[in-house]
C-alpha cells in the first residue's frame, strides 16, 4: 500500500480508532462493564462544550468498543449520579457540590466508578472533557468497554500547553483540535502577521477561538508583527495601537501573544546592538553588532510597558509572553539584569535544553535549537528560572514534549520515550524549584498524536503511575502482551541512541533537517527543488554541507570525527531497535499490524537519515583533503574515496523512496512542505549520478594532465 501527498491527514482526522474492543476481555470482580443498557447523562441546559464531550464519549464507545448508548439531557444530574443505574454522568463541580468540592483548579476532575453508574465531575466543563478522555484512556488499555472500581482526582500540573498544528500550518481542523484535546493540550499556536492574517494568508482567527473553545482550547498569537518604533517615539502609542492594540481590539478572546526576539525586534537603543531591524541592514555594509532581537537589551522592559498597555486596553487578562530564545548565549549578567526589569504582569518563557555547552571525548558541543539529546535543563534556563522565581514572575519553558524537535526535521516524532520521560522528570523538577507552569511543546514542526502523547499525559497530570510502567501497558495494548518485551527494548534502544545525537548547526540546517534527500555537493552547487506556496521551503536548509564554527564550541575539525563515532553508535542502535520491532511485528495480531509497521517505517527511515549524515561528514572530510593535495596519486585515491561515499548515499536514498511511498508524513514539515518525498529523492539521485558521471570524472581526468606533467619533466 502507498499514500499520494498529503493523505497523512486522513490518519489525522481519526480520533478514535475502529474496533479496539478485544472479546478475550472480561470484566474482573472490581470492574464495571458498560454495554447497550448504559446512556451518557448532562444537564439539561448543558452548553456547548459539555454537549461536544457527551457526543465524544458516545463516538468513542460506538466506534472503539461497539456499545450504542444514548446522550440524555436531564432537570437534575446530582439525582441521576445518585440514585440511577446504568449511567454516565458528565457535569461540573456546581452541578454534583458534593463530588466537587474538593476540586480546586481549572481542569480538574473527580471521577468515581461504580458498580452500575459512573460520574466525571470536573471542577469546569474543561475539567469534565478530561476526565471523559481519561474513561478512554482506561478502556483503550484495557482493550474493553471495562472501567475499575475507584475514586480518583486529577489535576493538571501545566497550564498553558502550547502546540502548533501538525495538520498544516496555521490549520486546525476540528478532528485536529479534538486530538490535541484528548491529548491534555489546552492551548493552540497561531502565526500572525496582522487581523486574520498568518504568514498562510487570511484565516478568521474568531472563527478559531470559536472552534477551540468547543473542545477546551485557548488560542495564542505568536507574533510576526513587525514593531518599527521604539516606544520613546512621540508617535508610539498610536503606533502600536495599530498593531497589537487592533489585534486584540478585532480579537479579545486570544489568550496571549508570544515574543520572540527574532520575530518581534524594535529599533533599540541599547549599545550593543545596531539599532536596526535585522532585514532593514543595508547589505553592501559591514554588521560589526547583533541585531536588537539577538540581544537582551536594555529597553526591552520599555517596549514590553508600552505593548502591554495597548492589549489591556481590549483584554487586561491577556497573557503576554516574552521569550528569551534569541539571546541565551548571551553573558548571564546581561541576561538576567533584563528579567530582573521586567514588568510586572509579563511571563517569561525560556527554552529548556538550549545553549548548553557538552563535553564529548576531548570537545565541546553546543545544544542548538532544540533537541531531546540532552534532557535539561540547561544552564541558561536554570539561571533565568531563579531570578524568575525570586521574582514571582510566571514562568514557561519551551520543551518539544509534543514529541518532535529539529533532531531530524521531516518525521512525525521521535519513538524514545525512556528519554522523553528524562524530559519529562527534569521538567517537574523544575515545577518544583522555580514555579515552571505553562509549556510550548512544539514550534512550527507541529504536534503528531503518537504513543508518546500517553506517556506525556500522564506525567503532567497529578499521582502518575511510573513511567515505565506506562510504557509496558502502552506497548501491550498497541502491540500484544508477548511483543512487550521487544517492543520495549526497541524503544530502549533508541532512547540510547539519541544520546549519541551531537546537535550542531550545521547538521539540524543540513542532512539532518531533511534526511537523505540532502544532495552531496561537490564543486558545482545546487539548489533543493521547494514548494512555492512552503512559508519557509528550502531556505532553512544549508545545502553545501560545512561545520558552522562558533566561540562557544570547538572547531568543526577537532569535532567533526567525534560526532562520526558518536553516529555510527547512534545508528548501530537504531538498528538494533528496528531489528526488535521486527521481532514485536510477528507477535501482533492483523488489527494492529498497520500502526506497527508505520512506526516500523519511521525507524528505517531514521536509520538512513543517520547514515546521510555519516556521509555528508565524510564527504566534507574527504573535499577538505582532495582540495589541498598537491600528489595526484594521493589525490586519485581520495577521488575513490569519494565515488565511494556517493555510491553508498546513492543507495541509501534509493532506499528511502518505498518508506516515503508507504508513510506521506516521512519527509513533510508544516513550514518547508515536502523536502524527502519520493520526487525530491529522484532529485537528490540524479544530483549524485551527476557526480559519478561527470563532476568526479572531470576533476579525475585534471589530476591525469598533472600527472603528464610531471612525467615530462
Amino acid at each position: 500500500m502507498s499514500e499520494k501527498k498529503y493523505e497523512f491527514r486522513k490518519r489525522l482526522e481519526v480520533v478514535h480508532k475502529p474496533d479496539r474492543r478485544n472479546p478475550d476481555v472480561s470484566a474482573a470482580a472490581n470492574e464495571t462493564e458498560l454495554n447497550d443498557e448504559w446512556r451518557i447523562v448532562i444537564a439539561k441546559d448543558a452548553g456547548a462544550l459539555m454537549l461536544n464531550v457527551a457526543k465524544d464519549l458516545q463516538d468513542y464507545l460506538l466506534v472503539s468498543m461497539q456499545v450504542s448508548v444514548p446522550v440524555r439531557r436531564v432537570e437534575d444530574v446530582a439525582q441521576v449520579a445518585s440514585s440511577e443505574n446504568n449511567v454516565i454522568v458528565l457535569a461540573d463541580r456546581t452541578r454534583l457540590p458534593e463530588l466537587g468540592e474538593s476540586l480546586t483548579e481549572p481542569r480538574s476532575y473527580r471521577i468515581v466508578a461504580e458498580e452500575n453508574r459512573i460520574a466525571v465531575c470536573g471542577f469546569d466543563d474543561r475539567g469534565v472533557g478530561q476526565g471523559s478522555y481519561f474513561l478512554e484512556d482506561l478502556m483503550n488499555l484495557k482493550e474493553a468497554p471495562i472501567v475499575s472500581r475507584q475514586d480518583v482526582t486529577r489535576t493538571p500540573l501545566f497550564s498553558p500547553r502550547m502546540v502548533h498544528s501538525g495538520w498544516g500550518l496555521d490549520h486546525y481542523p476540528d478532528s485536529h483540535l479534538n486530538a490535541m484535546a484528548h491529548a491534555g493540550i489546552d492551548s493552540i499556536l497561531l502565526f500572525v502577521k496582522d487581523v486574520n492574517e498568518t504568514p498562510d494568508g487570511f484565516i478568521d482567527f474568531n472563527y478559531l477561538i470559536d472552534r477551540a473553545e468547543l473542545y477546551g482550547l485557548d488560542v495564542y498569537a505568536y507574533s510576526y508583527i513587525t514593531s518599527r518604533k521604539h516606544p520613546d517615539a512621540p508617535d508610539a502609542e498610536e503606533y502600536y495601537d495599530g498593531t497589537y492594540g487592533a489585534l486584540f481590539k478585532a480579537c479579545p478572546r486570544l489568550k496571549g501573544v508570544i515574543f520572540v526576539g527574532e520575530s518581534c525586534e524594535f529599533p533599540s537603543h541599547d549599545p550593543n546592538t545596531t539599532g536596526m531591524l535585522r532585514l532593514e541592514w543595508p547589505k553592501d555594509k559591514p554588521q560589526t553588532k547583533v541585531s536588537p532581537g539577538w540581544w537582551p537589551c536594555v529597553d526591552f522592559p520599555q517596549w514590553l510597558n508600552m505593548i502591554k498597555k495597548v492589549i489591556h486596553k481590549h483584554n487586561d487578562k491577556a497573557d503576554i509572553v516574552f521569550w528569551t530564545y534569541n539571546w541565551g548565549w548571551a553573558p548571564e549578567e546581561d541576561r538576567l539584569k533584563l528579567i530582573r526589569a521586567l514588568p510586572e504582569g509579563i511571563t517569561l518563557q525560556v527554552t529548556f535544553e538550549m545553549f548548553e555547552q557538552i563535553k564529548h571525548e576531548h570537545i565541546t558541543s553546543v545544544c542548538v535549537d532544540y533537541t531531546v539529546s540532552f534532557e535539561g535543563p540547561g544552564r541558561y534556563f536554570s539561571s533565568e528560572a531563579e531570578v524568575a522565581h525570586e521574582r514571582g514572575i510566571k514562568l514557561y519553558t519551551m520543551c518539544n514534549t509534543g514529541g518532535l524537535t529539529w533532531d531530524i526535521g521531516v518525521i512525525p516524532y521521535e519513538p524514545v520515550p525512556f528519554q522523553w520521560a528524562k524530559r519529562h522528570a527534569a521538567l517537574l523538577k523544575a515545577r518544583e524549584d522555580w514555579g515552571l507552569s505553562g509549556l510550548m511543546e512544539s514550534h512550527h514542526f507541529g504536534w503528531w498524536p503518537s504513543f508518546l502523547n500517553d506517556l506525556t499525559k500522564t506525567a503532567y497530570w497529578s499521582a502518575p503511575a511510573p513511567a515505565e510502567d506506562i510504557f509496558a501497558a502502552v506497548a501491550k495494548r498497541d502491540f500484544s502482551a508477548e511483543a512487550v518485551p521487544y517492543v520495549l527494548e526497541a524503544w530502549r534502544h533508541w532512547s540510547d541512541g539519541i544520546s549519541h545525537y551531537i546537535p550542531t548547526n550545521e547538521d539540524q540546517y543540513g542532512p539532518f533537517r531533511i534526511g537523505p534527500s540532502y544532495p552531496l555537493i561537490f564543486q558545482r552547487g545546487v539548489q533543493i527543488p521547494a514548494s512555492k506556496h512552503a512559508m519557509f521551503g528550502n531556505e532553512i536548509i544549508v545545502a553545501d554541507y560545512r561545520p558552522h564554527e562558533g566561540a562557544r564550541q570547538s572547531l568543526g575539525a577537532s569535532r567533526i570525527d567525534v560526532e562520526l563515532r558518536s553516529l555510527e553508535r547512534m545508528l548501530e542502535l537504531w538498528q538494533l531497535g528496528n531489528e526488535s520491532l521486527n521481532q514485536a511485528l510477528t507477535l501482533t495480531p492483523e488489527a494492529k499490524l498497520s500502526e506497527g509497521k508505520l512506526m516500523l517505517g519511521l525507524n528505517e527511515f531514521i536509520a538512513l537519515t543517520i547514515r546521510t549524515v555519516i556521509h555528508a561528514k565524510q564527504w566534507w572530510k574527504l573535499k577538505q583533503r582532495l582540495f589541498i593535495e598537491g600528489d595526484p596519486l594521493k589525490a586519485a585515491a581520495l577521488l575513490d574515496e569519494l565515488e565511494a561515499v556517493a555510491k553508498a548515499e546513492l543507495a541509501n536514498a534509493e532506499a528511502a523512496i518505498p518508506l516515503t511511498e508507504a508513510d506521506s508524513r516521512l519527509g513533510w514539515e508544516p513550514s518547508m512542505d515536502y523536502m524527502t518525498d519520493p520526487e525530491h529523492l529522484q532529485w537528490k539521485i540524479a544530483q549524485i549520478r551527476s557526480l559519478l558521471d561527470s563532476e568526479l570524472p572531470t576533476y579525475r581526468k585534471s589530476l591525469a594532465l598533472t600527472e603528464s606533467g610531471q612525467s615530462a619533466q
